[in-house]
């Protein structure tokens, strides 16, 4: 447990534990201040990336860490299919930051499996911010069908595959034919993009 006050604009950290982080933000000046943020509140350590490929190696490399804080848009991918990865190899605090407060982008950052979302309130760079999927896709959310449907409020609600198959009596091999049908039209595989997209929609709540 840490308590930040600040005083004087400046905070001050009391400190009753030590924890270790990963910060993955792109902009560099962002990822300074999260890092000096992460050690005013105690980190014992912060490894630091600017890419999903950058956190991807250092979570090979280090194991899983107490906390990740994540942006959400990386010049080589999606900072969401990169939380949902790290909370499966067993990370268990994670944090996103975005430069807004979307509604559905913050259901689908919980879908993901995040302990916290921070707005950071500056406009993202149009640099590094890939296209949505929307516009790679092609169809869209009204071409679903009932049963995908079905499938991906299961996927919003956080089942694995195999949970999707006993919630609706499916074997494996089929919900996996869904979840590629489902991808194509929506123009991403990224299961929390497609919540994001299908919740946009109104196709699933």
């Amino acid at each position: 447990m840490t308590t930040l006050v600040e005083r004087g604009g400046h905070p001050h950290a009391f400190r009753t534990a030590r924890f270790t982080a990963l910060a993955v933000v792109a902009n560099p000046s962002v990822r300074e201040a999260v890092v000096r943020r992460l050690h005013i509140l105690g980190a014992a350590s912060v490894a630091e990336a600017a890419s999903v490929a950058e956190a991807r190696a250092r979570a090979i490399a280090d194991g899983p860490r107490d906390l990740c804080v994540m942006d959400l848009a990386l010049p080589d991918g999606s900072g969401l299919q990169l939380l949902g990865e790290l909370r499966q190899a067993g990370w268990g605090r994670c944090v996103a930051l975005s430069p807004g407060d979307d509604p559905y982008s913050v259901r689908a950052a919980i879908a993901a499996g995040v302990k916290g979302f921070v707005v950071t309130g500056g406009a993202p760079d149009p640099a590094r911010v890939t296209p949505g999927p929307r516009a790679r896709g092609t169809g869209g959310p009204e071409g679903l069908s009932a049963r995908e449907i079905e499938v991906l409020q299961l996927v919003a609600g956080g089942h694995s595959n195999r949970d999707i198959g006993g919630e609706l009596s499916l074997s494996a091999l089929t919900v996996k034919s869904h979840l590629a049908r489902i991808a194509r039209k929506l123009g991403t595989g990224d299961r929390a993009e497609m919540v994001a997209v299908a919740l946009r929609a109104g196709v699933i709540s």
